[in-house]
């Protein structure tokens, strides 16, 4: 209830804060004055901006099971299978959270990752590379980022930053395709009544792919923050020296991942890139992150 309180908030304060920018700027005035209504711009923006981040979030859980094929473990059928579940419930006392699922999914490089609506009904996978790779502490490790997302409240943060900046990107190049299509048509279109011209369409849909590659910096420097964060946790919970082996076994099959491109960003394992490249990073490099927690002894 307090996630759901948290998004709705976040909704208006976006929206109150674009209104005030607006009316400060006069921007809303020219929008209005062109055809446009600026408040139902915002409206159209913040459902389907914070919307559409909403909806995935609230269907993260049952896409991911889906798409990674796991298998959720109810009743264990091996000594391993009890072994995680024991761990993730230890994990979870101690991160003060509700028992997430715990499920394992067929892929040959380490990786895991954690997803669901909220910090008490949260689901956690392993792939059965990492189970097969790693010894025992290193797994409790893993596992312990993994609850250190849910317990920091990664997956729902993150998308409420994704929902604040899709709904910037598309009042901001609706606004700017509204002032270059009056330009072109040197006012025109605003006596007759508002009606928009191609300017506008083109206008809005290159900014669009413009903006949003911007917006994409700004959600992958978040989602590289939180991995110290969780790398931090994991820590806390299963030791710094298994925390650190962890991530320096995870570097044998460091940026390779079966995990579909909906998941990855939420996978303890990311991909690897160079120069500009490094900017759309979910993850930040295992060098790094190993050096954020030795330096933090």
């Amino acid at each position: 209830m307090k996630r759901v309180l948290l998004f709705v908030a976040t909704n208006l304060a976006v929206l109150v804060l674009f209104t005030l920018i607006a009316r400060i700027f006069g921007i809303d005035q020219y929008v209005t004055a062109n055809g446009y209504s600026f408040p139902g711009l915002l409206l159209f923006a913040a459902l389907f901006g914070m919307g559409g981040a909403f909806i995935s979030l609230a269907m993260s859980r049952r896409i991911a099971l889906w798409q990674t094929h796991a298998q959720v473990i109810g009743q264990p059928q091996n000594e391993t299978e009890r072994w995680l579940l024991g761990t993730v419930a230890e994990h979870a006392r101690a991160a003060g959270i509700g028992m997430p699922e715990v499920a394992v999914y067929q892929g040959p490089e380490m990786n895991a990752f954690a997803t669901g609506m909220n910090r008490n009904h949260a689901l956690v996978a392993v792939s059965s590379g990492l189970l097969e790779n790693m010894d025992r502490e290193q797994v409790r490790a893993v596992l312990g980022h993994e609850i250190g997302h849910v317990a920091n409240g990664d997956m729902v943060t993150l998308t409420l930053i994704q929902g604040v900046v899709n709904t910037f990107v598309i009042v901001a190049a609706r606004i700017v395709g509204g002032i270059v299509d009056s330009w072109m048509s040197g006012g025109r279109n605003r006596e007759q009544g508002g009606a928009v011209g191609i300017g506008y369409f083109v206008t809005v849909m290159v900014l669009e792919v413009v903006f949003g590659l911007f917006a994409s910096m700004i959600v992958m420097a978040f989602s590289r923050w939180r991995e110290f964060r969780a790398d931090a946790a994991g820590a806390k919970l299963a030791g710094r020296g298994a925390m650190i082996s962890a991530l320096q076994r995870l570097g044998a099959t460091y940026g390779e991942s079966t995990l579909p491109k909906t998941i990855a960003a939420f996978g303890i394992s990311g991909h690897v890139a160079h120069g500009f490249r490094r900017l759309f990073m979910s993850h930040p490099p295992l060098e790094e992150r190993i050096a954020a927690l030795r330096a933090a002894a």
